[in-house]
């Protein structure tokens, strides 16, 4: 009986150990599609903060073909590594828009099921991540009147989300070979 329990035990931390490396890779995908993204001339648009947010293909991908705790391992990841590298404001910001958008994903997941395409999932990550750090700037910055800068990020975001969910279709071969 022992050996049956050890064999259980060694299978299921393989498991978690195959799982937590996958999370890895799939983070160190996101590290560098980021990378790329800054590297990119900036979009020829005057509009501070926007940009596509490419490195939450990662995210996606993770959050549809892995597990919905693989998700928001990267996304929590992500903006740690944005804190570290940009400050405390630009990680609090990555922190809210992710943990909404994962979050907002999850939820029509589960009401659509299959009849919602990667596509409108993305539209509404995207969405949903300039509206999560929209709600923490209007926190932050009390006295400022940013309300106009909303359809910017709302726009933004769904231009966001079509790219993203484009890039994911493209990229999900290489994703798909890590797992």
């Amino acid at each position: 009986m022992d050996n049956k329990l050890a064999a259980k035990s060694f299978i299921n931390n393989r498991n978690k150990t195959q799982s937590m490396v996958l999370t890895a890779l799939v983070f160190a995908s996101a590290l560098v599609i980021a990378a790329v993204e800054n590297m990119l001339p900036p979009l020829p648009i005057a509009v501070p903060g926007v940009k596509f947010g490419l490195s939450n293909i990662a995210v996606m991908f993770a959050l549809f073909f892995l597990e919905k705790k693989q998700a928001y391992t990267i996304g929590i990841l992500k903006a740690g590594f944005v804190f570290i590298t940009r400050g405390a404001i630009a990680g609090l910001l990555s922190f809210s828009g992710g943990m909404l958008s994962i979050t907002a994903m999850i939820l029509l997941m589960i009401i659509f099921k299959e009849k919602i395409s990667y596509m409108v999932l993305g539209i509404f990550g995207a969405v949903s991540h300039n509206v999560g750090q929209f709600i923490v700037i209007t926190i932050i910055y009390t006295g400022m009147s940013i309300w106009a800068y909303l359809p910017i990020l709302l726009v933004s975001g769904i231009i966001a989300g079509i790219v993203t969910s484009t890039l994911l279709k493209f990229i999900m071969p290489a994703f798909n070979r890590l797992a």
